[in-house]
């Protein structure tokens, strides 16, 4: 795995995919799928259906210089599959630490992509937290398998709330102590 810096954020390599960070071009694969009803209803910011300008307004925030959040691209390319798998991001808290969020386009479940890309970002801890965390919605088991086979371990359930679904989702909290 290597580091490069990129629009100051930092491009973390593995030896199947890049995290990268967003670019406009990801417009057309982000909308593609976050439309989807399995992926927006498995996180909770997105919504279904999806408005007019989703994806614009997302890669907006995400390239934003004042954002709280880096996001990246799960960026195939090296591999000659998809320049855009999913996503995953890192959501500043305080006292050195960070949320990780993601989801996976539903053409590449069940391919090792989400816990390789979970790994990645934590290994490289490119904002260099002490601790991470993860929260996934009680019905999504496979996500919280991700977690636990990334080092997460399960610290409690929550809820919280999912824009696709209109409600509050019960969920399991997962916390990863680095260094």
């Amino acid at each position: 795995m290597s580091l490069d810096l990129s629009l100051n954020q930092p491009i973390v390599a593995t030896d199947r995919f890049d995290l990268r960070p967003v670019r406009r071009s990801d417009m057309g694969l982000w909308e593609l799928y976050a439309a989807d009803e399995r992926v927006a209803k498995m996180s909770p910011t997105i919504p279904h259906p999806l408005p007019p300008g989703a994806a614009e307004a997302f890669v907006t925030r995400a390239v934003a210089e004042d954002r709280d959040v880096d996001v990246w691209a799960m960026d195939g390319t090296k591999s000659e599959t998809s320049e855009f798998m999913g996503v995953i991001k890192l959501l500043r808290l305080d006292r050195n630490q960070s949320e990780v969020r993601y989801w996976v386009a539903p053409a590449f479940w069940n391919t090792g992509l989400a816990s390789d890309a979970v790994r990645a970002l934590v290994d490289a801890n490119p904002m260099d937290n002490e601790t991470m965390f993860a929260s996934v919605f009680q019905d999504n088991p496979a996500s919280a398998k991700v977690l636990v086979n990334c080092g997460f371990e399960y610290i409690g359930d929550a809820e919280s709330f999912s824009v696709a679904r209109g409600a509050k989702v019960p969920t399991w909290t997962y916390l990863r102590k680095l260094g």
